[in-house]
């Protein structure tokens, strides 16, 4: 599976999971590791890639670190969208 259309079903299962629990990097690589059948290292190859450009991001709270998709203000305060 081509890196595009990985990080493609790694957003959907992250809009998927929005609002319902915060998701850790490794709950989001053995997730997607499972469902596409990829290697969690290629899964979270991808996870990295999509972080770097602000598509998702990490969330720290209550001493524990997340991974989430960013808010329009978010991707606005980082000049990611007008």
């Amino acid at each position: 599976m081509e890196t595009a259309e990985l990080q493609d079903k790694i957003f959907a299962f992250m809009e998927k999971m929005k609002g319902k629990k915060k998701l850790k990097e490794k709950d989001v690589i053995k997730a997607l590791a499972e469902e596409t059948a990829e290697a969690p290292d290629n899964v979270k190859k991808a996870l990295r890639g999509m972080i770097d450009i602000g598509r998702l991001m990490y969330s720290y709270g209550g001493g524990a670190s997340s991974v989430e998709i960013p808010s329009e203000e978010y991707l606005r305060e980082k000049g990611l969208i007008k």
